[in-house]
């Protein structure tokens, strides 16, 4: 049997070959971080998975099978299921389970069991410029924002993978959850500015079934789904689903809470790592100046041209969210479709599928890093 210490930098160094990685450091934080998430018996099963969803027989068959019966073996991959340790899917009464990112993945999956010595490690580990370049450095991001709904004319066509209503709708299954991230911050002393609210952020088909299979979150309808959603616009909260045209998750995001939009915010050239569509535009001949937008944007991406007082908008920071858009007072404001949409991967395995066939080694990781923080 490996020593504790060994199992777990096997483990790390197996979770760094899968898409998105994770890296070590001199310190060996993300050693501690893992404990969080893995016994030593549940680290030496999670080598036995990768980012492939896949048949838990067929993980079976990789093991000692004198250590443990199938079902114990199941009872373990529940476990890890519970803390948010791995993933899990069912198709046609068989079930597979797979590894998780960091983030977005296993962070989000320890919702329920989130305390001060956690918050603390995954904080020291994701600072880390090691972690940070990783993160950073995948061709395809894990996140994409679509548009609030008022925000689009309707003359406009919108593909339907950008349309909250049709991600909603065509989900077989929808989990309300506390912000993880509002969570974070409340929990630090630094509650959300933007909304008193916790449940904000849903859950959609598998993620969903998993959060009603352990008891995180509540289970909502359709019509409730969309109700929370436009309270998240009203509040003006940004809507950002998974990168896929089946969405498995809608984050409701702030610029004073969500980990995404604090990494986008430190950015010169955001645009260049985030997914999005669309962009603001500003008609100055009818702009009056009233900033309502400058308060409303959470990525810095509106000034005001003092000179012509009008607002003017920055293409490089835009995310092509709409909440600009859908209180300005004079109608301004518009969202204009970019000339080359991006049309995201087909599913999350697709998603997962892509990052990987396209993962970098370390000096591309450097010049692509280098690239994202340029002025």
């Amino acid at each position: 049997m490996d020593s504790e210490k060994t199992i777990y930098k096997n483990l790390q160094k197996h979770l760094n070959n899968q898409p998105v990685g994770f890296p070590a450091t001199h310190s060996g934080i993300e050693i501690r971080l893992l404990k969080h998430f893995f016994t030593p018996e549940e680290a030496q099963l999670a080598l036995c998975l990768n980012y492939k969803p896949t048949p838990m027989e067929q993980i079976y068959e990789k093991i000692d099978e004198s250590r443990m019966s199938l079902s114990d073996m199941e009872k373990i991959l529940d476990g890890m299921l519970k803390k948010g340790s791995v993933g899990h899917m069912e198709r046609d009464g068989v079930r597979y389970f797979f590894t998780m990112p960091l983030v977005v993945g296993m962070y989000e999956g320890h919702l329920e069991r989130l305390t001060p010595e956690f918050l603390r490690d995954f904080e020291k580990y994701t600072s880390h410029k090691t972690w940070g370049l990783d993160f950073l450095s995948t061709e395809v991001s894990q996140m994409r924002t679509i548009p609030i709904e008022k925000s689009i004319s309707i003359e406009h066509h919108i593909a339907t993978y950008d349309q909250l209503t049709h991600l909603i709708n065509e989900s077989d299954a929808i989990v309300i959850n506390e912000c993880i991230c509002r969570k974070t911050a409340a929990m630090k002393g630094n509650p959300c500015q933007k909304t008193s609210r916790v449940e904000t952020c849903m859950a959609l088909g598998d993620i969903a079934k998993n959060c009603i299979r352990i008891g995180i979150g509540r289970e909502i309808s359709k019509e409730e789904a969309l109700d929370i959603a436009r309270q998240n616009e009203a509040d003006g909260l940004i809507l950002q689903p998974s990168n896929s045209q089946k969405a498995e998750f809608i984050c409701a995001c702030c610029g004073c809470c969500c980990g995404m939009l604090s990494v986008y915010n430190l950015l010169p050239r955001p645009h260049e790592f985030w997914t999005t569509n669309y962009h603001a535009s500003v008609d100055s001949e009818i702009c009056t100046g009233c900033k309502t937008c400058i308060e409303r944007c959470q990525v810095h991406a509106i000034r005001m041209n003092e000179e012509l007082g009008v607002a003017t908008i920055d293409i490089d920071r835009c995310i092509g969210c709409g909440i600009c858009v859908s209180t300005c007072p004079s109608e301004a404001l518009t969202l204009i479709k970019k000339d080359n949409p991006v049309v995201p991967p087909e599913d999350s395995e697709t998603l997962y599928e892509t990052i990987m066939n396209n993962k970098k080694g370390k000096l591309e990781k450097i010049k692509h890093a280098l690239r994202l923080l340029r002025k």
